[in-house]
């Protein structure tokens, strides 16, 4: 009875520390329920202190990367690239709230393609945010949403465009020129449903003027600088992937460096810089992985391969449909981290058909569009949202995404089986 107990113990502490970083009980952040449920898990003797410390280790990637795009983020911020972009993108819209919307959408696709879906939360969030105030828009929440779903609508558009690829291919990255045609037509199919489905549900806002006369401020040295380093570390990013080289170190080299020419001559500190980065971010992943580290432990990969062995076996393409979905849904009750950490588990025990794996991945990137929390891109974006004074609830944001994700996820779906 009591090695009965244990599995069911594990997934209870589980479920209601994601259910705590969904839902931030009491408003507090998510890093303390991720956090609560790891250090649970090792005080019940569920996980014992080395497993929990492998957990964390897996994560050191993740760690560096996202600290350097954090880092970059912050640069940017404090010397003034996110105002100057924002006037720049007021004056190319020349009044139009529908341009507005588009050119925030293809940045962020941009960014995401090139820089990560974590960096357009990061990155780009804050520059939309400062748009929509130079603008005096009255309802910014479209370009912000804009924002969130690129996040996820474009990130397997290259394997750097979201770490959950590199979780879900862990060794096995197939070489980009492999990657490409695999995903190229899944991408644009998932881009233009989710730009449309939006673009039509915020019709309404979209028809408010904008200020036309905003005068642009002269971008300092340090600022240019701050830019200079972004687009240093896309050509890293996409050189290191090219190379089937991790991307946390190098992205995290690239932001020091960014940060050490910056500093030099800004009036800001290094301490001012620093404290201005969202350091919870990190616990939370660490507490994430360490759930998945004693979810493993329970057998539930084992007995999920099984369960796809199975639905190969009568038909790779249904299986394929059935992966995609499954994920898609998986990841907004469990986030698509430690989804995505147990799917490339599943998928690396069984040598499913390539076909199911790029399915597998589709609704690892793409079904997070679904919820506030379906991806740590979105945590990063509504973290960033707070700071600037904007709030979206759980439930506005689930509204939107059962009408975006659905249809975008069937699609990518649908092309990446055409495509294998």
């Amino acid at each position: 009875m009591g090695s009965l107990a244990l599995p069911w113990a594990t997934w209870g502490i589980a479920a209601v520390a994601t259910a705590g970083v969904i839902l931030r009980p009491f408003a507090w952040p998510e890093f303390v329920w991720a956090v609560s449920g790891a250090g649970l898990l090792v005080i019940l003797g569920l996980l014992s202190p080395a497993e929990a410390l492998v957990g964390v280790a897996k994560g050191s990637d993740v760690y560096l990367f996202l600290t350097g795009m954090m880092l970059l983020a912050e640069l940017a911020r404090q010397e003034g690239l996110f105002d100057w972009l924002a006037a720049k993108a007021v004056r190319s819209a020349k009044g139009s709230a529908t341009r507005l919307f588009a050119l925030v959408y293809a940045l962020g696709t941009a960014v995401t393609v090139f820089l990560s879906n974590d960096a357009t939360a990061v990155v780009l969030t804050p520059a939309v945010a400062a748009v929509a105030a130079a603008a005096r828009v009255e309802h910014p929440l479209p370009y912000l949403f804009a924002c969130a779903f690129v996040a996820n609508a474009a990130s397997f558009v290259l394997p750097i465009s979201n770490p959950a690829n590199l979780v879900l291919y862990g060794s096995h990255m197939p070489p980009l020129l492999h990657w490409l045609p695999q995903y190229a037509l899944a991408s644009i199919l998932s881009i233009l449903s989710t730009y449309g489905v939006l673009r039509f549900t915020q019709r309404e806002r979209l028809r408010q003027p904008l200020r036309t006369e905003i005068s642009v401020p002269k971008l300092s040295d340090c600022g240019v600088f701050a830019a200079v380093g972004l687009a240093g570390t896309a050509i890293v990013l996409v050189t290191a992937s090219a190379c089937d080289i991790q991307l946390g170190l190098p992205t995290f080299l690239a932001a020091a460096a960014t940060a050490v020419l910056v500093l030099c001559r800004s009036s800001c500190s290094a301490t001012e810089t620093l404290k201005g980065l969202s350091w919870g971010v990190l616990p939370l992943v660490a507490g994430l992985f360490v759930l998945v580290e004693a979810l493993e432990k329970t057998g539930i990969t084992a007995n999920l391969a099984l369960l796809l062995h199975r639905s190969v076996e009568r038909s790779a393409t249904l299986a394929a449909w059935i992966s995609g979905g499954a994920l898609g849904i998986a990841c907004n009750l469990l986030n698509n981290l430690p989804a995505g950490l147990v799917a490339g588990r599943v998928v690396e025990i069984d040598h499913v058909p390539e076909t199911v794996r790029a399915a597998t991945l589709v609704g690892v990137d793409l079904g997070p569009n679904l919820s506030v929390t379906g991806s740590l891109a979105t945590i990063l974006w509504l973290i960033a949202l707070r700071r600037d004074g904007h709030n979206v609830d759980a439930w506005t944001f689930l509204k939107l995404g059962a009408l975006v994700m659905p249809p975008a996820l069937a699609l990518a779906v649908a092309a990446v089986i055409v495509s294998s």
